[in-house]
């Protein structure tokens, strides 16, 4: 992790201004072009994307390592669990 707190990503993803489904489907995207045990870091406006992106770790396995709050924006750090 670096000193903010957060984890060093293999992908950044700009989902800010974007409303459901868009971040969901965008970070299922990214994630199905990533090797297993990379890290994505998704970045979302919309407030339903805390739910919505935790529903879809849940629900495809993925794990969510951090969500942060920064600049009205919500930070995620999902690793690629397969």
């Amino acid at each position: 992790m670096s000193e903010s707190g957060s984890y060093q990503p293999d992908r950044i993803l700009d989902c800010k201004g974007l409303c459901c489904p868009e971040p969901v489907l965008r970070t299922k995207k990214a994630l199905n072009e990533m090797a297993m045990g990379q890290i994505l870091e998704m970045a979302a406006t919309d407030p339903g994307s805390k739910p919505d992106i935790r529903a879809f770790a849940k629900r495809t396995g993925q794990e969510i390592l951090q969500v942060v709050e920064r600049d009205e924006a919500f930070i995620f750090y999902l690793r690629k669990a397969h």
